[in-house]
């Protein structure tokens, strides 16, 4: 009897310390089915026009490896980041939230230029963190790569990456914490072949300072992340990874035997075939290990459109820095093995509006964190779309302000607003003038005004703006961003 006493007292723990691995792992213990949180990698190139991508079209590129995971998963038409120059579309997809909310609307530089902007020098801490979000639910987190949301130039007291919420961070000289600051070899003005901007950020300290071959960084970063995977996989947890490069912005240096001719054109193919090679490497890492194949979400993208000087948008009308489509419809790809149905592997999804401020409220719900309990998100879900269930329809506008800096190409004067609503894209100044409308399904190339001859829509969508622009809570300087309507 005592015998027996003692197994059934084994077999109670053993069956005890079952249940306690099995709920943990996320088990099903009628089935027995692990579900496990997905792994997500949000992959943010810099600068990457709509039309740089043998897959979005372009021929003299060299991408087989991004083509190949838009075959394998869903690459999407539709997908606009909220701003059309770095900093406030990253300060976008960081919060859910306008960017304007915090201040950002140009690229944060230093104090003095960005006082004289009316910006903010970094993010607030106030702001709502994606990062945060998924490491309060269990997520290893880490941001690899460039930042720019505070501390750079001349900013050493922004806050350090790792205070949004990231368990490890690694980036350039456009933030504080452990970083890579970058060494030339075919620019002749940098004496020693390193930038002033690269020697400002060594002074300010605050982590640890490697200095790298520029044409090696987004190779260095590839490492960081593989080497972020492993680290999550020893803790035992699903994993959200910011792989955030600073390719393809100038200045452009690719590896030696990628360089040609060295000029613009050259640069920037050798910068994207061997940005590609990279991306390559981190994609076979995934495919090769069965676990992390079934469950990781790539998401590959970039923050704002091409610069002028290096490349275009293909068919659509303008470049980084303003409000034209080329300024901020990006390529998007998602790919996800374990949830996209094998019939809508290599699709096109055509018509689904989506936006850099969905994807923090996208990525909460795939990893079952809590949103922030005070914030106020602008963006909407679309796990729906991404997983490729449904073609979703936003259900509000979406609304970009002009950089304050960034006027136009000469003699151009851009429009200082834009609204998305529908199939249709008003564009004007703060005083209500220079209306211009577009039908982006018939013309999206933004040819053709509509403004006098949809006069009832064109006074819906301004009426919709000023609304906007008069009553979101813009946190910037109203005097120095010189605007009418925001008085």
């Amino acid at each position: 009897m005592k015998c027996i006493n003692k197994i059934s007292a084994k077999k109670i723990i053993l069956w005890i310390a079952t249940l306690a691995i099995v709920f943990s792992c996320g088990c099903s213990p009628e089935s027995g089915r692990i579900t496990e949180k997905t792994n997500i990698i949000f992959i943010f190139i810099d600068d990457m026009g709509y039309a740089d991508l043998g897959c979005y079209g372009r021929k003299d590129v060299h991408t087989p490896n991004i083509d190949r995971l838009a075959a394998e998963g869903i690459l999407f038409t539709q997908f606009y980041v909220n701003s059309p120059i770095c900093s406030p579309s990253r300060a976008a997809v960081t919060t859910g939230n306008y960017p304007s909310r915090w201040g950002i609307t140009s690229y944060i530089s230093s104090s003095a230029q960005n006082d004289q902007r009316g910006i903010k020098d970094y993010l607030s801490l106030d702001a709502p963190s994606v990062a945060r979000n998924l490491q309060d639910a269990g997520y290893y987190t880490a941001h690899i790569g460039k930042w720019h949301m505070g501390g750079g130039r001349d900013v050493g007291d922004a806050p350090l990456i790792s205070e949004y919420g990231f368990d490890k961070s690694v980036t350039q000289f456009e933030g504080l914490g452990e970083r890579y600051l970058a060494t030339y070899e075919t620019f002749d003005r940098w004496k020693g072949g390193k930038r002033a901007l690269d020697i400002q950020s060594e002074k300010l300290g605050r982590g640890v300072i490697h200095w790298e071959k520029r044409d090696r960084m987004t190779e260095v970063f590839v490492n960081r992340t593989i080497e972020a995977i492993k680290e999550a996989q020893k803790a035992g947890k699903p994993f959200f990874i910011n792989l955030w490069p600073d390719d393809i912005h100038t200045p452009l240096e690719p590896p030696r035997h990628l360089r040609g001719d060295l000029s613009m054109q050259a640069r920037f193919l050798g910068v994207m075939h061997e940005m590609d090679n990279q991306m390559g490497r981190l994609f076979d890492y995934i495919r090769n290990d069965e676990r992390l194949y079934n469950n990781t979400l790539i998401i590959f993208t970039s923050d704002n459109g091409p610069d002028k000087a290096v490349n275009d948008a293909g068919i659509l009308r303008g470049y980084k820095t303003n409000l034209y489509e080329g300024g901020f419809r990006e390529p998007f790809v998602a790919w996800w093995p374990g949830r996209i149905p094998a019939d809508k592997v290599g699709t096109r999804n055509t018509k689904t509006v989506m936006a850099g401020i969905d994807l923090p409220l996208t990525f909460m719900e795939i990893a079952g964190a809590a949103r922030d309990e005070n914030a106020s998100y602008d963006g909407e879900s679309m796990l729906l779309s991404i997983e490729g269930k449904e073609e979703q329809q936003r259900s509000k506008p979406l609304f970009w302000i002009r950089p304050p800096d960034r006027p136009g190409y000469a003699p151009d004067n851009d429009p200082d607003l834009a609204i998305r609503k529908g199939d249709y894209k008003l564009l004007m100044d703060f005083d209500g003038s220079n209306i211009q409308l577009y039908n982006l399904i018939a013309d999206v190339g933004e040819s053709n005004n509509l403004k006098d001859v949809m006069p009832d829509k064109a006074n819906e969508l301004k009426s919709d703006l000023e609304d906007w622009v008069k009553n979101y809570p813009h946190d910037i300087d109203v005097d120095k961003y010189q605007t009418e309507l925001l008085k």
